[in-house]
């Protein structure tokens, strides 16, 4: 599994409160909607700047942070971001973030700046930074989260198939 997309670059400790106001959490159920106010509390133009299916949030360390919050995960993929790429994860938020499909990559975000033409290689474990021509090695992912990730998440496998057996895997 491959995904490409441009760096848009955040910093440590991006909370759940970040990703998507609380003030919203009872007033906009619909997530299309939602995803209009991703990150506005650090950057009001934040949504400018994402290219639908285009684009990879890069940050640095404990990104998801606060309470597990499920609209996180979801208003970013809704959003369009096609993966995060940070140097950790907050537990919770990378457990959900699978779950709907979002595919997470730990790595040293250090030289990779905004802007920066990303490419990631599931299969390899193999993140380039086209811009910069640098190669970082990530952990694999196992056959069997790809195969979630492809299928849209653990939700989305389990209504398709009505179970969580996964042939040959």
């Amino acid at each position: 599994m491959k995904i490409e997309g441009q760096a848009i670059k955040l910093e440590d400790n991006i909370n759940t409160d970040f990703i998507i106001s609380g003030r919203y959490k009872f007033s906009i159920t619909d997530m299309k909607e939602l995803s209009k106010h991703i990150m506005e509390d650090i950057d009001p133009e934040f949504p400018k700047k994402i290219s639908p299916g285009k684009s990879i949030i890069v940050a640095g360390k404990n990104f998801g942070m606060g309470s597990s919050r499920e609209q996180a995960p979801l208003v970013i993929k809704e959003a369009g971001i096609v993966a995060v790429v940070a140097k950790s994860f907050a537990r919770i938020f990378y457990r959900n973030a699978f779950n709907i499909g979002l595919p997470l990559v730990e790595a040293d975000t250090d030289k990779i700046l905004e802007g920066d033409m990303l490419s990631i290689d599931f299969d390899k474990g193999i993140l380039k930074n086209l811009t910069k021509n640098l190669e970082l090695k990530i952990a694999p992912l196992p056959p069997i989260m790809q195969k979630l990730l492809e299928e849209g998440g653990i939700v989305a496998y389990y209504k398709k198939y009505g179970e969580l057996k996964i042939n040959g895997l």
